[in-house]
């Protein structure tokens, strides 16, 4: 190349000015200039082209032939500078000569459909640089008229559907209509059909349209566009093999859209997919590559999305040594380098959160430091470096209360607020959290200017946060707890009024409910118990409602428990004893039922309902549709955001209540996904009493619910931390069983439980004429669930414990016991029984007593049912699961595997793995009537959050058995097949046909049956659940 320049120079020389050839030589010397930045990218030969396309210019003023030649190669160039230099004056130059040359190349003009093309890839540029919507529709617009001179047929065809499609995109980002996107995805299809395969383009074409459907995926949520997207991402990737240049470029996009999906569905195996291709792509990132620090940050966000789904701390540990990574590469000088602080030191401070390690907190200070210094007075993103490094210090505080922290804390705050001045989108945040920051300090020094201070500026926050605001309920709640502590230091009622005034004002939330809400109303609740106030009950109505419609909306996904047991502990139990207090009974139990094992209960009652709307004619079904795809819609959008209320969340909030309200005007649906009322609810007791045993921090009580009479309130003389000391006392003690005597501790406890609890519920239920020996049921809350209650008693001479006087059952709530009621078989025909051992799992001891027990079952139903055995190498999950599809009936003899922290990880032991929780859920077995499990734990379900009862016996029972047995504690595998001997000789009887309902009865003989032959903690093991 420099040959050729060395030549052009030499002609040049023989062609003085005033040389008839003098242009087209400066013409041609430019142009090897031109070419020559182009193969070595040397800007001085860039600079060079341009002052001799500029000389060219002159010397061919307007009327001369070749004049748009020259506007079109001087524009080029000054284009290419733009890009490399970013200088806008090269920018706005290169579009006024694309426009002069154009206005030479009128219609009909070879050369048209280029000139139009330059011209919008310029403006196109400059839209991206400054945001100017006028510069974008002007590039539109060109590229529209350049498409109809390529038509099909035209080599540069593709080329311009793409860049009609990138622009439409680009005006949809910034102007979100919906047609601008769907265009861009036609273009892009159009383009890739352009390119088939063995095209030099195609998966630049793959990639294009697969990123536009990726984006289409985002605002409307369909699962299909995504789907689509991630194959074309797949595609492109197997045309840029290991080598191309493009091949980390692919392996991000793909792994983007693997994560969308993720946080869409929730299926592991997406994020952990995503996560090994941004390993890939960070391979080909090695040190010294431009993109490095991006590929180590998209790494490091995947993690930090596992650890936030599975909990797993070293996802945690990785994702802080990637920001570390990351960081390094960013030195002082770099761009990135505040943004790579600034991650870092977020992620710092959530390990902080979720270990409480000191250091992480003051390391995530120190690099929030850093990154405020490279935000001076002026910087765009200063205000938002105040205020992290102000919330991380106001943390420090809250951990180790050194005063310094605070103030500084609030210093920062104030430089912050005045950085988001009004009209600021950020200017109630400021205010809000201000005022959190002198709430705190007025609480530690106690001086009244800092509450006042705080209560005005908290005023200030609400007049900007209006009703319909995503953000209300939370300034509501803290200006009311503002105002109440100052009743509580001043004494003034109008203070405790206006407190009052703003929490009835949460009630009237109209937006899609956020946890924010949710905590609204629990504050409210707990300040009104707290002040004695007479809307304690309308706020726990309002928390539960709340609750209710939180999680209709969040998807049924195990990741999602966390949000619900966080959001329901102790509330449905501190509402049912408000109700209690308050003398409304019917209400307490609404209310309890409405608060506990929310995940179950949304699960059953979303799947049944809309079962029964689809078979409600064609509005029915059309109305089903319509809803289930909002559902989709709503929490795909909730799973993608990060916050509760974005204006996507809003808009299909306001269309999802507008179905809703529409299939409540159906017949037979006006109660469509609200919760029971106490009249429904009553049906639960149609066979016999179900008694409610409630733990609350403000008393502890039973009530008896009966089919045709009111409930019956019985006061507990003990109060909820008492009944913690004797939960906590029994597990300590069933930990022990089999190991040492346990016998006389465990009759102790079993007498301290009938004196102080089941005693006053015997004498009721005698007042209430319920007959000895009559069946009844136990619904128990908080830590009553971890307590045999069944088998309380005074364990003394000629006196009856409970078991002797009533049949014990268990519901885990009175709704379930309706619907296994409601459940009646449609088979009429043959009853199908299954029995699986496996003594052999993958993990776990031996259990020698398996196959004895399992030929028992035979031997005792063979006779009256279709019946078949899965043993040893047979029963392996998949062979369980695919056995329940065609077996109403289930014996079950393994290991039981509670996990106490990941409940839906809790699992029967198979031969090839855990048969889990989440596996049994995603299942749909037709008619399931009865399951016997014969295996440890089987009612054992997370430690912190006992009322959710997501242990293995209730997702049997929620995956639609009618009826099961499952255990307590460990069980002896000897007395197992005693057991079984016992309940299935009792449960045949001379019908010739099983019966579900006999369970409870065949268990309570069988027990009986042993009672001086086994060890008292193996007599009261097994219970029954259910009809």
């Amino acid at each position: 190349m420099a040959i050729w320049v060395q030549k052009c120079l030499a002609v040049l020389q023989r062609c003085l000015p005033g040389h008839s050839n003098r242009s087209t030589t400066l013409h041609n010397l430019a142009v090897s200039f031109h070419v020559k930045f182009d193969q070595h990218g040397t800007l001085a030969d860039l600079d060079e082209a341009i002052e001799l396309y500029r000389t060219v210019l002159l010397l061919r003023p307007p009327g001369h032939s070749v004049r748009s030649v020259s506007l079109n190669n001087l524009g080029l160039c000054l284009h290419e500078r733009f890009k490399q230099r970013g200088v806008p004056s090269d920018l706005d130059e290169a579009i006024e000569l694309y426009r002069a040359a154009l206005l030479l190349r009128s219609p009909g003009h070879s050369f048209r459909s280029s000139s139009l093309n330059n011209l919008a890839n310029s403006l196109h540029d400059r839209f991206e640089q400054r945001g100017v919507p006028s510069d974008l529709d002007e590039a539109i617009e060109l590229y529209r008229a350049a498409l109809l001179l390529r038509p099909p047929g035209h080599s540069l065809r593709s080329s311009s559907l793409n860049n009609l499609a990138i622009s439409l995109k680009d005006r949809f980002k910034q102007r979100g209509v919906p047609s601008d996107l769907d265009e861009a995805i036609e273009l892009h299809h159009a383009a890739l059909l352009l390119c088939p395969p063995g095209h030099s383009d195609r998966s630049l074409s793959l990639n294009n349209l697969a990123i536009s459907l990726k984006d289409r995926f985002e605002q409307r949520g369909v699962p299909s566009d995504l789907d689509e997207a991630i194959e074309l991402h797949r595609a492109a990737l197997l045309l840029r093999p290991p080598g191309h240049s493009l091949r980390s470029t692919s392996l991000n996009n793909l792994a983007n859209s693997l994560q969308n999906r993720f946080e869409q569905g929730g299926v592991p195996s997406d994020l952990d997919e995503a996560i090994e291709l941004h390993r890939a792509a960070l391979l080909l990132c090695p040190p010294g590559h431009s993109d490095r620090s991006s590929s180590l940050n998209n790494l490091a966000i995947s993690l930090h999305d596992r650890f936030e789904q599975r909990g797993v701390p070293s996802d945690l540990d990785e994702a802080i040594e990637l920001h570390h990574a990351a960081l390094l590469l960013c030195p002082p000088g770099h761009s990135d380098r505040s943004l790579s602080l600034n991650n870092l030191a977020n992620s710092l401070q959530n390990r902080f959160e979720q270990r409480g390690v000191p250091s992480d907190l003051d390391e995530a200070i120190e690099l929030h430091r850093a990154a405020l210094l490279l935000r001076p007075p002026g910087h765009s993103d200063r205000s938002s470096s105040l205020n992290n490094l102000a919330n991380s210090l106001h943390d420090r505080f809250k951990q180790r209360g050194v005063p310094s922290d605070l103030d500084e804390a609030i210093e920062l705050h104030y430089a912050a607020l005045l950085l988001r001045s009004p009209g600021h989108s950020l200017r109630s945040s400021s205010l809000n959290n201000l005022a959190i920051s002198l709430h705190d300090r007025f609480e530690q020094g106690g001086v009244p200017s800092d509450l006042d201070e705080a209560i005005e500026l908290h005023r200030a926050a609400l007049l900007l946060r209006p009703p319909g605001h995503s953000d209300r309920s939370m300034s509501l709640n803290h200006l009311a707890l503002a105002f109440r502590d100052r009743f509580k230091q001043r004494g003034i009622p109008a203070d405790l009024n206006e407190a009052f005034g703003l929490y009835a004002q949460v009630s009237h939330i109209s937006h899609a409910v956020s946890h924010m809400d949710l905590t609204a109303a629990k504050s409210w609740a707990t300040s009104a118990e707290e002040m004695n106030h007479d809307s304690a009950l309308l706020a726990y109505q309002t928390a539960l409602k709340f609750l209710d419609q939180r999680v209709t909306i969040l998807s049924t996904s195990p990741r999602h428990f966390d949000v619900v047991r966080m959001a329901t502990a102790s509330l449905s139990m501190d509402a049912f004893s408000c109700g209690v207090r308050h003398g409304k009974l019917a209400t307490a139990v609404e209310l309890v039922e409405q608060g506990r094992a929310v995940f179950w209960t949304q699960l059953a009652r979303l799947s049944s309902q809309i079962d029964e709307l689809s078979q409600s004619g064609d509005t029915g079904a059309a109305l089903e549709g319509e809803f289930k795809q909002l559902s989709f819609r709503l929490r795909s959008a909730f799973d993608r955001s990060t916050e509760d209320q974005s204006p996507e969340i809003r808009q299909l909030t306001m269309q999802w209540d507008d179905v809703v309200s529409r299939i409540r005007m159906l017949p037979d649906f006006s109660r469509f996904l609200l919760p029971p009322l106490f009249s429904d609810l009553q049906k639960a007791a149609e066979e016999g009493p179900v008694i409610i045993v409630n733990a609350s921090r403000y008393g502890c009580d039973a009530l008896i619910i009966f089919s045709a009479q009111d409930p019956v309130h019985v006061p507990l003389d003990i109060a909820r931390s008492e009944v913690s000391e004797l939960s906590s006392e029994f597990q300590s003690l069933a930990e022990e069983f089999g190991a040492i005597d346990c016998q006389n501790k465990l009759a102790s406890i079993l007498r301290e439980l009938w004196r102080r609890v089941v005693d006053p519920v015997v004498r009721a239920l005698e007042v209430s004429g319920v007959h000895r020996h009559s069946r009844i049921w136990w619904c128990p809350t908080a830590e009553f669930t971890l307590l045999p209650l069944h088998a309380a008693g005074p364990y003394e001479k000629k006196k009856d414990n409970f078991s002797q006087i009533y049949i014990s059952s268990y519901t885990p709530t009175l709704t379930t016991l309706i619907r296994a009621r409601q459940r009646v078989s449609r088979e009429t025909s043959a009853q199908n029984f299954v029995a699986i051992g496996q003594a052999n799992p993958d993990r776990g001891k031996e259990l020698r007593h398996v196959a004895p027990e399992l030929a028992i079952v035979a031997q005792r139903l063979k006779p009256v049912v279709s019946f078949t055995s899965l043993e040893d190498s047979e029963a392996t999950v998949q062979g369980a699961l695919n056995a329940l599809n065609h077996n109403q009936w289930l014996h079950l003899a393994c290991h039981g595997m509670p996990h106490h922290t990941q409940p839906f990880d809790s699992s029967f032991a198979m031969r090839d793995g855990p048969l889990m929780i989440k596996d049994i859920i995603r299942s749909n077995w037709q008619n399931p009537e009865f399951a016997f499990l014969s295996a440890c734990h089987t009612t054992v379900g997370h430690e912190k959050s006992h009322d959710e009862l997501i242990h293995l016996a209730a997702a049997m029972q929620f995956s639609g058995f009618r009826s099961v047995i499952g255990s307590m504690w460990s069980v002896d595998d000897e007395v197992a097949r005693q057991v079984v001997t016992g309940f299935y000789s009792n449960l045949v009887d001379g019908s010739g046909r099983l019966d579900c309902t006999r369970a409870a009865v065949a268990l309570h003989k069988a027990m009986k049956s042993l009672r001086k032959k086994i060890p008292l903690e193996q007599q009261i093991v097994f219970i029954h659940i259910g009809v």
